[in-house]
């Protein structure tokens, strides 16, 4: 009685101890599931918050590229030399000292804050004849010229000496002569000259004048240093042009010294070639207004190419000269702008960019940009006519004078990103020197006349190129492999295959670019009939494998296990690898005449290029196929047993459930792996950075490189300015990816939602 009482006892205290430890067990999950959960969603705010942040920092960057500009005044003040007599103004790099050509040929220089007199130069100084024509030259240069009435000219050069005395900056304004001091004879018959153009540089001056009788002279100036001794030589050659016409109001010489152009009182531009000042040719002609219409503002843009006419009705227009296919020049209208309210009075040019100041006679006062074919400000200053506008170098201050007054305005500007629109982003660009619109990435040059190109589209287009034939070349293989593994493979190969794939996705893509580029490229350049005879190979060899197998002794395909026959598919690949190889510098040689690459180029017009999308999709299209087999394999292995069981008792065969059930099943989860894959190949940076040869060309020839966007940000990032418009645009690409790679899942989502609500009754 007592043992069976004890027996009862220990049984009831072994079984309250279980319970215990069932409860803590209970109790123990509760609490991990609880954490679990909250930690999880923790985990996916925080994902949102830094998706969120990051496209607020992206809009943060690029969203002061499309502000427009601004002007604030800083200043009125009389000037020391009276406005009537002024017919020019700019300013030096720090905008402190100003400078004030006269009519009669005084260089009067002031502190642009506060019109205070620094210094004054007469050009006329020795002179015994009047002055009768002022010229200046590209902004850049500060080229200058006084005409006289006995016909000779002065050409000087503004000059600012800065030194810190003291600590302090001291900015000392004058001139030096790149010709000589002395007045050199422009016209030799002694007629006054009555227009006047100049452009000087450290290695010549070209100065052409226009006389009484309509003719125009040119003087040719070489400066030359002999390097051994310093002493420094001119060589001058001199022409005359006879101009159909006495009435010319505009003269103008480009940076360059090479073109000449004239425009007289009909709106007529005379174009010539004045290389060789001893036989200036005319080029061409071209009437620039409407009839009933004259040029009141003409001005050269930054860099002396293109020309920027304004008309007595407010219209603004671009020209400059462009090129045929027989080498001639002629000039062509290449875009107009948003007209002024009325007459033009004043056009002034940016130093560096090719932006550019109007005044009207209305006293507005608009600032545009040529190759954003955009204007970014339009502000009435007056309520009478522009007459001058001085130009910071940087572009950030002004000087203004208004008919009638004796004041100057001057302001401080704020345009920082003027060459930024939509239409210079995304739409076709007629540049300068280009014989028509296109779309070029082009950031930086030598030269700081430079037209930047800032079009996206052509980076956009190579980031499709290069997701394009990576998914070409890895969506079949993915999609067929992994049907293949799920489906037919043997359980144990797939215990082999499937984790081997997925740990090709850890490689590091910077070593695939870096095979891709310094191996594969030159071994695909080297063997490319082989590499697209394997194209047509090894399917084939497969097909002819199976075929054969057919007809195999049934005891020897008995042996090989269902399942394991796609391993006896290795070495028929790799002979057909091998064989393709092989016989590539044969086919070349009789087919191609030793080298395919220059036939392609010679015979069809294709170009070749080493590093090309070719190489890039198969690099690309090895780094994606993991993603997509993976996904892909799993969404397929997934599919209920049930319903393949079903399809076969039905009479299907075993392909025909695959393509007819399985794969309408588990087609949801194959789209979201094509789609994860193709945003990797969107946003994959190493590969194309090290493979591609980065040249930004549209061309969807598969043997020619490109650029994504991308691989422009890493490759040009680490160059740019901080805050510069190069800089911001950077963020603009940026953000055009992280943009598209947002819509594109999130409509990938929605796709991926239909297929599984469509196919779940299945």
């Amino acid at each position: 009685m007592t043992n069976s009482t004890s027996q009862s006892s220990a049984g009831s205290l072994s079984s309250e101890f279980a319970s215990a430890a069932v409860l803590r067990h209970r109790r123990w999950r509760n609490i991990k599931d609880y954490l679990t959960k909250y930690l999880m969603a923790i985990g996916g705010l925080g994902v949102i918050v830094a998706i969120t942040i990051i496209a607020f920092y992206l809009l943060y960057v690029v969203a002061p590229m499309f502000l427009p500009a601004t002007i604030s005044k800083l200043q009125d003040y009389t000037p020391p030399v009276s406005t009537q007599e002024s017919v020019f103004y700019t300013m030096e790099e720090q905008r402190e000292i100003a400078m004030q050509l006269t009519t009669d040929g005084v260089i009067e220089y002031f502190r642009a804050a506060t019109g205070e007199s620094v210094n004054r130069i007469d050009l006329a100084e020795g002179m015994d004849a009047a002055v009768t024509a002022v010229g200046r030259g590209d902004s850049d240069g500060g080229a200058l010229a006084v005409g006289f009435a006995d016909g000779s000219v002065r050409v000087a050069r503004q000059v600012y000496n800065v030194t810190y005395p003291d600590g302090e900056r001291l900015i000392t304004p004058g001139l030096d002569y790149p010709i000589e001091r002395e007045a050199l004879k422009l016209v030799e018959d002694g007629r006054a000259v009555r227009r006047l153009a100049v452009e000087a540089t450290e290695d010549g001056s070209t100065v052409a004048g226009v006389a009484d009788d309509g003719s125009l002279h040119i003087v040719k100036v070489k400066r030359q240093e002999n390097l051994l001794t310093q002493e420094v030589t001119l060589e001058r050659s001199e022409g005359r042009i006879q101009l159909p016409t006495t009435d010319i109001l505009h003269l103008l010489i480009d940076k360059r010294q090479r073109w000449l152009y004239a425009v007289d009182g009909n709106g007529l531009i005379h174009f010539y070639d004045i290389s060789n000042a001893r036989s200036p040719q005319l080029i061409d002609q071209q009437k620039v207004v409407a009839t009933g219409e004259a040029v009141t503002g003409i001005d050269l843009l930054s860099g002396g190419f293109s020309l920027i006419i304004g008309d007595s009705v407010g219209g603004l227009a671009q020209w400059f000269p462009v090129r045929d296919e027989n080498n001639n020049y002629s000039l062509q209208l290449i875009r107009e702008f948003s007209p002024m309210k009325s007459a033009v009075t004043v056009i002034t040019p940016e130093f560096y960019r090719k932006g550019f100041v109007v005044g009207d006679a209305s006293g507005n006062l608009a600032i545009y940009h040529a190759t954003a074919h955009q204007r970014v400000l339009l502000r009435t200053i007056a309520d009478k006519p522009i007459t001058a506008v001085g130009m910071a170098p940087r572009a950030n201050g002004l000087l203004t004078q208004v008919n009638g007054e004796n004041a100057i305005s001057f302001w401080n500007v704020d345009n920082p990103h003027p060459e930024i629109s939509f239409k210079s982003i995304w739409g076709k660009v007629w540049y300068e020197g280009r014989g028509q619109p296109e779309y070029i990435w082009q950031s930086s040059s030598a030269s700081s006349d430079f037209e930047p190109k800032f079009s996206l589209t052509p980076l956009a287009f190579g980031t499709l190129k290069a997701a394009f034939y990576a998914m070409l070349f890895s969506i079949p293989l993915a999609i067929l492999g992994a049907m293949y593994t799920a489906y037919f493979m043997s359980r144990r190969m797939r215990e082999y295959v499937k984790p081997t794939i997925e740990i090709m996705e850890a490689l590091p893509t910077v070593i695939l670019g870096f095979l891709a580029g310094l191996w594969f490229a030159p071994f695909v350049e080297n063997h490319l009939p082989g590499i697209l005879m394997l194209l047509f190979f090894v399917p084939a060899s497969i097909i002819l494998a199976a075929w054969g197998w057919r007809y195999m002794p049934d005891g020897l395909r008995e042996r090989v296990p269902d399942g394991w026959e796609a391993a006896l598919l290795m070495p028929v690949i790799i002979l057909a690898v091998w064989a393709a190889v092989a016989l590539s510098a044969p086919v070349e040689v009789l087919l191609f005449d030793g080298n395919m690459p220059f036939w392609l180029t010679r015979e069809l017009g294709i170009p070749y290029e080493q590093r090309n999308s070719l190489v890039v999709g198969f690099a690309m299209g090895f780094a994606v196929i993991p993603t997509i087999f993976s996904i892909s394999e799993d969404a397929l292995y997934s599919v209920p047993k049930t319903l393949t069981i079903g399809s076969l008792a039905l009479g299907a065969t075993s392909w025909q459930t695959m393509t007819r059930v399985v794969l309408l099943t588990a087609s949801p989860g194959i789209f979201s792996g094509v789609m994860i894959g193709f945003g990797r190949a969107v946003g994959e940076t190493m590969i194309v950075v090290m493979a591609t040869g980065n040249t930004a060309v549209m061309d969807l020839n598969i043997f020619q490189g490109f650029r994504a966007m991308s691989a422009n940000i890493a490759v040009e990032m680490p160059e740019t300015a901080v805050n510069s418009s190069h800089y911001r645009i950077l963020f603009l690409a940026g953000l055009v990816l992280f943009l598209a790679t947002f819509f594109l899942n999130t409509i990938a989502e929605l796709v991926r939602q239909r297929l599984r609500n469509r196919y779940s009754s299945l």
